[in-house]
C-alpha cells in the first residue's frame, strides 16, 4: 500500500475556542491512528523470535527516517516529529514487549 502524504488544508480560525475545537478534532484521528497501530504492533509480536527483534534498532530507524521525510513533505516541524515518535515508538516497543512475553509465557 503506497501512501502520498501532502500538506493539510486547515481552516483558518477566527478565534481561540475555534482553534482549540479543531485541534480536539485532530486529537481525536490522532488517537484513533494510535489504536490502529497499536494493534498493528501487537500482531507483530507474534512474529518476533525474541526481544532483540522487538526492539530492532533497525526498524526504529526506518520509521524515523521516514517520518521526518513526510514531516517536511507537509510541513510538519521536524524536531516535534521526531520527538513525538520517538516517544512513541519507546512506548510502543514496551508494549509490544510486554505482549511478546505474554505470547510465550503461553507457549511455554
Amino acid at each position: 500500500m503506497t501512501f502520498t502524504p501532502t500538506a493539510p488544508i486547515v481552516a483558518h480560525c477566527e478565534s481561540l475556542d475555534e482553534v482549540r475545537i479543531r485541534i480536539d478534532q485532530a486529537d481525536r484521528q490522532f488517537v484513533a491512528l494510535l489504536a490502529e497501530r497499536a494493534q498493528y504492533v501487537r500482531q507483530a509480536a507474534r512474529f518476533k523470535r525474541d526481544l532483540q527483534d522487538v526492539q530492532s534498532p533497525q526498524r526504529v530507524q526506518q520509521v524515523l527516517e521516514r517520518a521526518l521525510a513526510q514531516a517536511r513533505d507537509v510541513g510538519a516541524p521536524p524536531a516535534v516529529v521526531e520527538a513525538t515518535y520517538r516517544a512513541m515508538i519507546t512506548a510502543f516497543i514496551d508494549d509490544e514487549a510486554r505482549q511478546f512475553d505474554a505470547l510465550h509465557a503461553v507457549q511455554a
